[in-house]
């Protein structure tokens, strides 16, 4: 049982697992062949892959004694920047991470990973690596039709930031907002799914209207913001625009705190923003009125920042 729980804390801390070593005498800690001390070798392979507000980290260990106890990661906006507390971002176990937070506009970050054994010894820094997160068509796009504010916040929106039992009564045929002036106080903050209990085990449409004076000649794109997710059960929205079904989006797992907080830009929230931007077929759009719905039909609840259509 212990070789087990050994092999598995390895793998999740990327260290490669070479013949021989699982069952065989290690050399003392902090020892080396040839007698001489060390102290835990620099990751290698470090790479830093942009995405929509957020940037994601990878990196690779290497097998040695004594054991990783975790990995340090450092960053800043300015290159060359130095290690310190000031820089640290977080400690993890893991190989990898997903710096979180950064919003629609592109930014550059830069990084460097120690490791730090079980007795406290640090390796050196691995070489700095860096990327940008991917810039959201809610910034570079020109919007059609909105609800919400773009801000990681759901408080603007109806029963925020908590009234999730109340849905059932205010909602009973689910959600059908025409946007402009006033849609907020008809959009629910939370959308629930067949899980939820609360609002009786079953799908529930969202429905968004928007006109058009003419279908445009850029390209439509629909930008959907989340606060949070269930943690465990996020589901999938099933996107269809004037009755053609466009996407089924699986959703990513949340913090299950959404339901109860409606700030995620508070310092030390535990809520979970995510994004889903997609190109929409300009076939699909019509002059006049526009008809986009969405349905929930799998999974449990996920809570509104915002939802718009933009042209790129």
């Amino acid at each position: 049982m212990t070789e087990k729980r050994t092999v598995g804390r390895r793998a999740a801390l990327g260290l490669a697992t070479a013949a021989g070593v699982v069952g065989a005498t290690a050399r003392p800690a902090g020892a080396a062949t040839g007698g001489r001390p060390r102290g835990p070798r620099p990751v290698s392979r470090p790479r830093a892959t942009g995405e929509l507000g957020r940037i994601r980290l990878t990196w690779e260990g290497e097998a040695y004694e004594p054991l990783v106890d975790h990995y340090a990661v450092y960053g800043s906006e300015s290159a060359g920047f130095p290690i310190s507390p000031q820089t640290l971002l977080t400690k993890t176990v893991f190989s990898t991470f997903a710096h979180n937070g950064m919003g629609g506009r592109s930014r550059r970050w830069h990084y460097r990973v120690v490791v730090v054994d079980a007795a406290g010894e640090r390796s050196g820094p691995c070489p700095e690596f860096s990327a940008s997160s991917t810039e959201s068509v809610t910034v570079s796009g020109r919007p059609l039709a909105t609800v919400g504010s773009f801000d990681h916040k759901s408080l603007e929106l109806a029963l925020a930031p908590a009234g999730y039992a109340q849905y059932p009564a205010r909602f009973p045929s689910g959600v059908n907002v025409t946007s402009g002036s006033g849609a907020e106080a008809g959009w629910s903050y939370i959308h629930p799914g067949p899980m939820d209990s609360w609002a009786g085990r079953r799908s529930h449409r969202f429905t968004f209207r928007f006109r058009l004076d003419a279908v445009p000649a850029g390209a439509p794109w629909l930008a959907m913001w989340l606060v949070d997710t269930h943690a465990s059960s996020p589901g999938a929205a099933l996107f269809a625009l004037n009755g053609t079904q466009v996407r089924e989006v699986p959703l990513e797992r949340g913090a299950t705190r959404g339901s109860l907080e409606g700030d995620a830009t508070l310092p030390g929230t535990v809520l979970k923003p995510s994004y889903v931007e997609f190109a929409l077929p300009t076939s699909a759009l019509v002059a006049g009125e526009n008809v986009l719905t969405i349905d929930k039909n799998t999974g449990s609840w996920h809570v509104y920042d915002a939802l718009g259509i933009f042209l790129r």
